[in-house]
């Protein structure tokens, strides 16, 4: 199977304005995505699909391959299908949030072998588990709940499943029985660009995640639980301990 990796950059952020062009590592922030993307052995190649001039300029400079796509798209998933729609042989398209750039290499490669060892699936995705109650409540925090066959049944920012007594051992259960969804999709192709063409669903746009449009649409995701959680850059707070990171490992 043939796949490509699909970093969807929006310039415009709420709660961390520019947040893919900050550079306090000597870097902005979409090359070191783009740089952990390039690790995957699997897939083909990796291309930026931004909105606007600024961010593509940034991607070629690094030498990334970048293209400009609709600055009007309603969702990341738009702007990959439209990238997607132009490309012929490929039969799994990955999204990489441009926010995800401690991303392993190895952790997308298990993706696009999850989705190739399920036919009937539409897509694939990643889940780890949450064992911090502040990181469980935190509406940026993505959660996901699968049924025994690892099979998607819901992502939402609020805690799912909800206890209906709280007891803080239930972060010790194991298996674990909260779950945080890891900002990677892979895609059959085919069903990419139908999907596009699918409108927004009101469970979609109540909770700002695009997945559930998938769900929504009778379709089957696939979920692999893997243990090293990735942490997507959605707040200043976020970058400010990515940069600490970052200059501790150099």
């Amino acid at each position: 199977m043939r796949s490509v990796i699909i970093i969807p950059a929006r310039y415009a952020s709420t709660r961390l304005p520019r947040k893919l062009l900050l550079n306090e590592t000597g870097k902005p922030l979409i090359q070191h995505t783009y740089e952990a993307a390039q690790k995957a052995a699997l897939p083909e190649s990796v291309c930026v699909a931004c909105d606007c001039v600024e961010i593509r300029d940034v991607v070629t400079g690094f030498g990334g391959r970048a293209v400009l796509t609709d600055p009007n798209a309603q969702s990341g998933t738009d702007r990959i299908a439209e990238v997607a729609a132009t490309l012929d042989g490929v039969d799994f398209v990955v999204n990489v949030q441009g926010d995800e750039p401690e991303l392993k290499g190895e952790t997308i490669d298990r993706a696009v072998r999850l989705l190739e060892r399920h036919p009937n699936a539409v897509m694939a995705t990643l889940a780890t588990p949450i064992r911090d109650k502040q990181q469980l409540e935190d509406r940026s925090c993505v959660k996901v709940v699968f049924d025994g066959s690892n099979r998607a049944l819901y992502f939402s920012r609020s805690v799912i499943p909800c206890p209906r007594q709280w007891n803080d051992e239930l972060l010790d259960a194991n298996p674990s029985l909260f779950y945080q969804h890891i900002g990677l999709y892979v895609y059959r192709r085919d069903f990419l660009l139908q999907l596009s063409g699918y409108p927004q669903s009101p469970k979609e746009k109540a909770e700002c995640l695009e997945q559930l449009r998938v769900l929504d649409n009778g379709q089957t995701i696939m979920v692999e639980v893997v243990d090293e959680p990735t942490i997507g850059i959605d707040t200043p707070e976020d970058y400010r301990r990515f940069v600490t990171r970052y200059k501790a490992s150099v």
